[in-house]
């Protein structure tokens, strides 16, 4: 499934955005440093032959996936998707960003969706992930999107004293 928003078609990832990809995944870790699982150093150190095996990787299949959107040129938005290890029936959504300029465009809703229309044809009807404690902005668009706050909280995999909450919905 492919969808438009405002001239931006929203799709999943293909070997030749590899460029493109990095260059956004630079943008997302230097806008949104918590967030992300890793430094804007660490990636950028990264080789891009590393980085293309990667993009390639969660092209196709399964078990992960990566959505982009794409309105031509530089590409200005991702979420992805990767089959929860220990629940059968649960996708866990991550590394969701809009560039500044295209939040509350309607981006965040079609990367989203098409994160859960991938997850629902894997055979598993639900979403959950993980937004960082006190960010509100985040927390806020995701309920808007149907998220709801489980009430669990875990701590955050590399910045100690930082917490994450967890938020579920029907894929």
């Amino acid at each position: 499934m492919t969808s438009t928003t405002v001239l931006t078609t929203v799709r999943r990832i293909r070997p030749e955005d590899a460029a493109r990809m990095r260059a956004l995944r630079l943008e997302m870790l230097a806008d949104s440093p918590l967030a992300f699982l890793e430094t804007v150093a660490e990636a950028a150190a990264r080789p891009h032959a590393d980085f293309a095996a990667r993009v390639a990787a969660v092209s196709r299949g399964d078990h992960t996936a990566q959505f982009v959107a794409d309105p031509g040129g530089r590409l200005v938005g991702h979420a992805g998707g990767v089959a929860a290890p220990d629940e059968p029936g649960l996708t866990l959504v991550y590394a969701v960003y809009l560039t500044p300029a295209r939040r509350g465009s309607g981006l965040l809703a079609a990367l989203v969706d098409e994160v859960a229309a991938w997850s629902r044809a894997c055979g598993r009807p639900e979403l959950m992930m993980e937004v960082v404690v006190g960010n509100d902005r985040a927390y806020r668009a995701y309920q808007k999107l149907g998220f709801t706050d489980t009430g669990v909280r875990v701590p955050h995999p590399r910045i100690p004293g930082l917490h994450e909450l967890q938020m579920r919905r029907a894929a």
